[in-house]
């Protein structure tokens, strides 16, 4: 496997100040898990758009519950066992001080959301607590990793017409800065539909014809009447978090996480389906001091995510499992490697 890329000018989610990321990736099968730090604290909200998520804490996040910050997410891949991870977070959190001061001590708050990578590889090896303990141990301010990394190493895209035709998905991240404010995205992209180029229209990675050596485009195929598979719902997703130094209240941060999903929708298609867990957290760390106006971080949301989402699948890389799962990556299918 070749090493993943890491953000350049496309920027990322550290550019936020107060944010680190690591990922763990599991060396035993294609899976792993991502943490989003904020270990000062940071407002957070939520948005859940697919009917089958896996997730953890979102009903704190809510803007009329009590916590008002939050130092982690989790991503995970493993399915539902994957949420375990967020447990090894918090450990790795309150060992290092960090939490909400309880008086007897400090608890850290880890929302956490998952994806089903169960197929790629041994089911039975997923991520747990040591895996967060082991990301969080890892993060820092650099520029993370992109492709096969952390929550995105077993992520797969394009399986409306089954798992044979599908390709590589991944993890991928970007930022935008306008008028001294950041906002960046990270998404770990394990979508039923395709990925495509917001600017072009053009599908980058997703369902392959059946010889495998093009994109079929599901979005054409299922106009012109071609019936997708029977798929089991959930086995599918794409979760991220959308950060921003800007000063946040907590019914802003939900507005900011609703606004993210509006990136997803211009870079997958069909996205938030019943098949899908379809999850997006929002962080404001308050470092710019600065509180803009919320069309312009919307806006900003949107584009960070949809920019993240396409470079997800253009940093992954191509995988075959002992099991003889091959999934090509988009840069190898648009040069005729696979």
């Amino acid at each position: 496997m070749n090493t993943p890329p890491n953000a350049s000018d496309a920027g990322s989610i550290t550019r936020v100040a107060g944010i680190e990321v690591g990922h763990f990736t599991d060396t035993r099968r294609p899976t792993g898990c991502t943490a989003i730090l904020a270990r000062q604290g940071a407002v957070a909200g939520v948005d859940v758009r697919g009917a089958a998520p896996g997730t953890r804490e979102t009903d704190l996040l809510h803007p009329s519950n009590l916590v008002e910050q939050v130092h982690a997410i989790v991503l995970s891949g493993g399915s539902a066992w994957g949420l375990d991870a967020a447990s090894g977070a918090m450990r790795w959190l309150e060992e290092h001080g960090v939490g909400l001061d309880v008086g007897i001590g400090r608890v850290p708050i880890v929302p956490a959301a998952v994806l089903f990578d169960l197929p790629v590889g041994d089911m039975r090896i997923r991520p747990d607590a040591a895996a967060g303990y082991a990301a969080c141990a890892a993060a820092s301010g650099a520029d993370p990793a992109e492709g096969n990394v952390g929550a995105g190493t077993g992520a797969s895209v394009g399986k409306l017409f089954g798992m044979a035709r599908a390709m590589k998905g991944g993890v991928g991240t970007a930022s935008v800065t306008v008028a001294g404010i950041t906002v960046g995205a990270l998404i770990a992209c394990n979508a039923v539909g395709d990925v495509i180029d917001p600017d072009t229209a053009q599908v980058l990675a997703g369902a392959r014809t059946p010889d495998g050596r093009q994109l079929l485009g599901s979005r054409s195929a299922l106009l012109r009447g071609a019936l997708p598979h029977t798929i089991l719902p959930g086995t599918n997703t794409t979760i991220g978090v959308v950060a921003t130094d800007a000063i946040l209240s907590k019914t802003q941060a939900h507005r900011l996480a609703v606004a993210a999903h509006d990136g997803l929708a211009r870079s997958i298609n069909p996205v938030h389906t019943q098949l899908d867990g379809d999850t997006l957290f929002a962080l404001g760390t308050g470092a710019s001091g600065q509180r803009p106006d919320m069309l312009l971080l919307c806006a900003l949301a949107a584009e960070a995510t949809a920019r993240a989402t396409v470079r997800a699948v253009r940093a992954a890389r191509s995988i075959t499992t002992a099991e003889g799962l091959h999934l090509p990556c988009a840069a190898a299918l648009a040069a005729g490697l696979d």
